[in-house]
């Protein structure tokens, strides 16, 4: 087996109306199609790829359960950094930026209102 792209990340989350929100309205992604599953969600698309996956549920799951979320973040490619950073900053969202010279990158990190962690790096010399 070789592993050829990344596919998507499906996350879980009670509110599942604000996230759909916070992925259009900050990332920027589109409500597209989702095949009729019996439980609620969103699939969340970046051009003809579904990239976010939300899954609806009624309450959180248990700290420490076999269910919680292990993943410290995942991240995203991007152009326009400033307009990024002033929409972040127009919406009064929480975020981190962070300049890496090594890969020639800034990183500006940012959380959906479940917390999940997300960063969308841009080239330093776009």
């Amino acid at each position: 087996m070789q592993i050829q792209k990344f596919d998507h990340v499906n996350i879980r989350t009670s509110r599942l109306d604000e996230l759909i929100e916070w992925y259009t309205q900050v990332l920027g992604l589109k409500v597209g199609f989702r095949p009729p599953f019996s439980f609620p969600g969103a699939w969340l698309y970046l051009g003809d790829t579904a990239y976010v996956h939300l899954v609806g549920r009624d309450g959180a799951d248990p700290v420490g359960s076999e269910v919680e979320l292990k993943l410290e973040h995942f991240a995203f490619r991007a152009t326009g950094a400033k307009a990024f950073e002033e929409t972040l900053i127009e919406r009064g969202e929480k975020y981190r930026k962070s300049e890496i010279e090594a890969t020639n990158t800034v990183a500006i990190n940012v959380w959906d209102p479940d917390g999940n962690h997300i960063h969308v790096d841009f080239f330093r010399d776009e």
